[in-house]
């Protein structure tokens, strides 16, 4: 058996996958150790792995809740959370990393993308495996893809190859050179040497990479390596939630519509939940919402009076919740998505911050949804794409194909051929 050591940032939708690896491993009999913050301890041995903690230096604070620039989205904002959110702790990850490292040997270590502490080590002799777990869409460039954050899907053309490669040129050299500078700086201080390539290709010059998603919902990327692999997401564990008191109703004939913030971009429900119930407030389906960690009341107190065919929880049981949704309207967190995927369930997505435009592009351009290209939409909006993902069957057969990639891509046990290949 391998001694394995994940590391993670201490934020729910980073450590959701690395925990979900790390609770598998131990029930294959391997030695599991997870780097991540103090606040998530209780998570981490709960899954019987041992916890090593992440010093509070080596990372912004409370990821779950940034606190993020009123309306940023694009290029812009993630060049800005690239610098000042993932970047700028290059150093005292790679310390921590280091330490456990030091503290025990291990076989194999498993990062998640954004944890950028690992990326340094890559240039050691004497290191372990490093895998990374592909929790966003996958940034590696080419294939005529648009610059990362635009949310614009690859050209088909030769025009649009062109614009794509003018933005290209412009965004790298305006908006993401200051980040790669100092991603340049860093490595070198710590390794002597210079990165092999732009932090958008990083994630290549990993021994595998494990993007959990199915491959139609990427890009084409022509030769694109063989140790890139697409492994679907990972099946997350029940949660044993208390059923709510009217889960029989999600049984009564109607549509179920699902919508949700996610637990990040959610403090202000105005967003897309409000505009979403009273969009749908007299279509005959019944609307279902999560307040994604936030207390239940808060979310009824924003929605003010709440129409009958409207149910809402704090959170929901997903592997018992999603088989019985028809259509999901989320903001375009990535594990919403690939989770509402694996079941087949068709998507409407509004969300531009963080790397939503770029979740949403890819749900578009597989077909298994709509891209709304805001996260502030109008009801009319909403309503008129929820009525299309239900009554257009194209929608749902795409989710449907997306559906089947994903229960033949290998999920955990893909992850566990890789911690015990030689």
């Amino acid at each position: 058996m391998a001694s394995v050591l994940l590391t993670s940032l201490p934020v729910q939708g980073h450590l959701g996958p690395v925990v979900a690896v790390a609770a598998d491993l131990v029930r294959r009999g391997h030695r599991v150790r997870v780097l991540t913050g103090a606040a998530y301890r209780d998570r981490v041995e709960r899954a019987g792995a041992g916890f090593v903690e992440l010093p509070t230096h080596a990372y912004a604070g409370d990821l779950d809740h940034p606190d993020r620039r009123p309306g940023s989205s694009g290029p812009q904002a993630v060049g800005h959370d690239l610098e000042t959110l993932f970047v700028r702790y290059i150093g005292p990850q790679f310390a921590a990393v280091e330490a456990a490292l030091a503290d025990e040997p291990a076989d194999v270590l498993i990062t998640e993308l954004l944890f950028m502490g690992a990326y340094p080590l890559i240039v050691r002799e004497d290191r372990p495996r490093i895998l990374l777990l592909g929790i966003s869409p996958l940034p590696v460039e080419g294939g005529g893809t648009a610059p990362y954050g635009l949310g614009l899907a690859p050209g088909r053309g030769p025009l649009v190859r062109v614009r794509n490669a003018a933005l290209k040129q412009l965004i790298d050299r305006w908006v993401f050179a200051s980040p790669q500078r100092l991603l340049v700086a860093e490595f070198r201080r710590l390794t002597g040497r210079v990165p092999a390539t732009s932090m958008f290709d990083a994630p290549l010059t990993m021994d595998a990479v494990l993007q959990l998603c199915p491959p139609g919902l990427e890009y084409p990327r022509p030769g694109l390596p063989l140790t890139v692999r697409f492994v679907g997401p990972l099946p997350t564990p029940a949660a044993h939630l208390p059923l709510p008191e009217w889960w029989d109703d999600l049984d009564g004939g109607r549509p179920v519509v699902h919508v949700t913030q996610g637990t990040v971009a959610n403090a202000d429900f105005s967003r897309l939940l409000v505009p979403a119930v009273r969009a749908l407030a007299d279509r005959p389906v019944l609307v279902v919402l999560t307040a994604g960690g936030r207390p239940e009341a808060e979310l009824r107190q924003a929605l003010g009076d709440v129409p009958d065919n409207v149910r809402t929880a704090g959170f929901l049981d997903y592997s018992t919740f999603l088989p019985k949704v028809s259509a999901l309207v989320t903001n375009g967190g990535y594990g919403t998505v690939t989770q509402a995927l694996a079941h087949g369930v068709p998507l409407v997505v509004a969300g531009r911050t963080e790397d939503k435009a770029e979740v949403a592009a890819r749900v578009a351009w597989s077909g298994a949804g709509i891209d709304l290209r805001t996260d502030h939409p109008s009801p009319r909006r909403i309503d008129d794409a929820v009525g299309r993902v239900l009554g257009e069957p194209g929608f749902r057969r795409a989710a449907a194909r997306l559906r089947d990639e994903i229960a033949v891509a290998g999920g955990l046990d893909a992850v566990d051929e890789l911690v015990r290949a030689p």
